[in-house]
């Protein structure tokens, strides 16, 4: 697949508005499927997030929020204390046994949840997953947040420039086994791998899980840093980026960093040189498009089928696509680069 590098967009300070717009949604509201129990959910969504305490998945799910406000719609957030996919597989039988509508999971493995989930469509709950997938079986379709080809080697790209070619790159991953994380890696690997000559001494060093955990991903961080051949941590995970910027800060490290962040907890890191650049999406929007979608399947305007056309809210029309995997997907849109010049025009809108 050819990659347009004109894909990656700076975005100009009126666009923020729009941004802000979408991230104007009430207080999340989290519970447990206890605090649930009882109540009428046949006209009720829920976001199963990676964990509880993740403030991207906060973020998706103030969009996820607002898109069934404008529905008329009620919507839930669930996640487990700890980021395993056993937790999530106990929150989806609960919910479906309360007669959930539909079910949109950022998932803590691709495999493990289908039994969980084919059940619950079996039931006539409606599925999809977002940031992370769950295999095709298991989902009717999957929201992606941005073409994972670009994002795995943009991110090796940004950490080539970063040492100006001449250093090592260690890799703050979640889990081994989170699907979005592997396959950006696959692409970063396959980036050097094309291009040996370009990254002869820039190679991928060592690769670090910190299960998005920040006590573990602070520990992770450290243990790359006792490799003197790592010159760069390329960070693709918003908790993993903030706590490796917030070590090499208190141990004046002379790595750098770039990865997957947000602006708000990143700009002080950009603007004091420790991570350079970065980039991510709008995650607000991907918790929109993933509210419009599960309606839209659950009114039976759309199947998850290749081909289909739908309406989400003022995202616009939108295409369910083939993915690499034969399976659909639904595509938000591009890529956003920070960095020193527009940190400041962003760090307010998420």
């Amino acid at each position: 697949m050819k990659i347009n590098k004109n894909i990656i967009v700076r975005f100009a300070a009126a666009a923020l508005g729009l941004f802000m717009l979408a991230g104007c949604s009430d207080a999340i509201q989290t519970s447990t499927v206890e605090e649930t129990a009882g109540t009428d959910l046949s006209d009720t969504y829920a976001f199963i997030a990676k964990d509880i305490q993740n403030p991207y998945m906060q973020k998706v799910y103030e969009g996820f929020q607002t898109a069934f406000s404008e529905l008329g719609s009620s919507s839930v957030y669930k996640a487990p204390e700890a980021n395993t996919p056993e937790k999530q597989v106990e929150i989806i039988n609960e919910l479906v046994s309360q007669g959930i509508a539909g079910i949109a999971v950022a998932a803590n493995d691709a495999d493990m949840l289908e039994d969980a989930l084919k059940a619950a469509m079996e039931a006539g709950v409606e599925v999809i997953s977002l940031d992370s997938a769950v295999n095709k079986e298991s989902r009717r379709t999957h929201i992606q947040q941005a073409d994972p080809e670009l994002i795995g080697r943009s991110l090796v790209r940004a950490a080539y420039d970063i040492v100006g070619g001449n250093g090592g790159i260690g890799i703050l991953s979640t889990t081994y086994q989170a699907t979005n994380q592997n396959l950006w890696i696959s692409y970063m690997e396959q980036e050097i791998a094309e291009n040996p000559e370009k990254y002869a001494s820039t190679p991928i060093v060592q690769i670090a899980y910190g299960d998005d955990d920040e006590t573990k991903s602070i520990s992770e961080t450290q243990s790359l840093l006792e490799n003197p051949d790592i010159k760069v941590i390329i960070a693709p995970t918003s908790v993993g980026i903030t706590a490796a910027a917030q070590v090499l800060r208190e141990t004046e490290s002379d790595v750098k960093l770039t990865g997957l962040g947000m602006p708000s907890q990143m700009a002080e890191y950009i603007e004091s040189g420790i991570c350079p650049k970065m980039y991510l999406w709008n995650p607000v929007d991907v918790g929109y498009l993933a509210g419009y979608t599960l309606k839209a399947l659950s009114d039976g305007t759309i199947t998850g089928a290749q081909g289909e056309v739908f309406t989400a809210g003022t995202l616009g029309e939108r295409t369910v696509t083939l993915d690499d995997e034969q399976g659909t997907e639904i595509m938000l849109g591009d890529l956003l680069e920070f960095d020193s010049t527009n940190i400041g025009e962003w760090k307010g809108a998420f």
